[in-house]
């Protein structure tokens, strides 16, 4: 499996946009173990304990500091660039913002992706690009169903419908200028990647429930969670970002058979509330509590939401590795070491060798 993407991906030249966020600086780190060439675009972390200053990002990649919304220079980057693979992470992320500034949200989520869309199109060379949405797509009826690929898009909040919205423009992308019976005139392939609900070491993100446990844990104080019932597709980021290379790969050898939408989730049956990972959490940590706090503001958040991954393992042959348990487990063992002192770019790449020796 890993020498599989380290012959592919030795020396090609990737594009990460969002190589400053959590899922980009982990990224990061696996596209360095695999020998690639990788130009970053992004803006700047926010915070200085983001882990992509941690693993020194900077030295791991050509990183521009720069906005996806700003057509002229994303354009400029990708063509003077000239990427073999795009991997577009670059996003607002959280839902709770959304509702605070939800033209940025929808600005940034549809237009960013259809900046880094038509400068593909531009690219006189094969580039096979996936795009990273999310699970929030679906239009979410809240029962025990588990979402397809083929089910209808949708969205409640500002950044589920952004990136609805940024998957209507992908397939339109797909049809008008990348079509598949046009492949030998344009080589270029596209997919959209909708992944779960992604937890790992190094997220200091806020309204985020395991970076708001560890603060909490650190500060001795309880965790005021808002909805203990919620039921969420929680995978370790590993898992999503062997999905996205994996897809990558197989799209520039058949490009036909591979274009698309995907699924990264769990397997079915292993799922967690929200109350069972935090209290999971907590035991591996060592100490702590939690309250139920309903959210003041009474701001919509789905309340149970499942993955049909079907296509992914059918396609790809992608399979989850590492269980519910073991990824919090796999999380909250990254934090505490990364507490008592150890790097954090040798706690990333432990977990990636642990990852793909299983």
């Amino acid at each position: 499996m890993i020498a599989d993407l380290k012959k592919y991906y030795q020396s090609k030249k990737v594009l990460l946009t969002g190589h400053t966020g959590f899922k980009g600086a982990w990224m990061l780190v696996l596209l360095n173990e695999l020998g690639a060439d990788v130009k970053g675009y992004a803006l700047e972390a926010p915070r200085k304990n983001d882990l992509f200053f941690a693993i020194e990002g900077d030295k791991l990649c050509d990183s521009q500091i720069a906005d996806i919304r700003d057509r002229d220079n994303m354009t400029k980057a990708i063509l003077d660039f000239q990427p073999d693979v795009i991997l577009h992470f670059a996003a607002q992320a959280i839902v709770r913002e959304s509702y605070k500034t939800p033209v940025e949200t929808f600005d940034t989520n549809v237009m960013g992706s259809v900046h880094v869309l038509d400068a593909m199109r531009q690219l006189d060379k094969p580039c096979s690009a996936v795009m990273i949405t999310t699970d929030k797509v679906y239009e979410n009826m809240e029962w025990e169903f588990h979402y397809k690929e083929n089910d209808r898009l949708g969205g409640f909040d500002p950044y589920s419908s952004s990136k609805a919205g940024a998957e209507i423009a992908i397939a339109s992308y797909q049809k008008a200028f990348f079509n598949m019976d046009k492949y030998d005139q344009h080589k270029k392939a596209v997919s959209a990647a909708r992944g779960g609900n992604v937890i790992a070491g190094g997220d200091w993100s806020d309204n985020r429930i395991i970076p708001d446990l560890v603060r909490a844990l650190q500060n001795d104080e309880p965790l005021e969670v808002r909805n203990p019932s919620a039921i969420r597709p929680w995978q370790h980021v590993l898992e999503l970002l062997y999905g996205y290379l994996l897809l990558a790969m197989r799209q520039s050898e058949n490009a036909k058979k591979y274009q698309g939408a995907y699924n990264f989730g769990p397997e079915k049956g292993d799922e967690m509330t929200v109350e069972e990972l935090v209290r999971t959490a907590i035991k591996v940590w060592g100490n702590g509590t939690f309250d139920h706090q309903p959210d003041p503001e009474q701001l919509h958040e789905a309340g149970i939401l499942r993955l049909d991954i079907d296509k992914a393992k059918s396609m790809l042959h992608w399979l989850p590795k590492w269980t519910s348990e073991q990824t919090v487990e796999k999380t909250m063992t990254w934090y505490k070491e990364f507490s008592e002192g150890k790097p954090a770019i040798e706690l990333c790449r432990r977990q990636i060798e642990e990852y793909f020796e299983k």
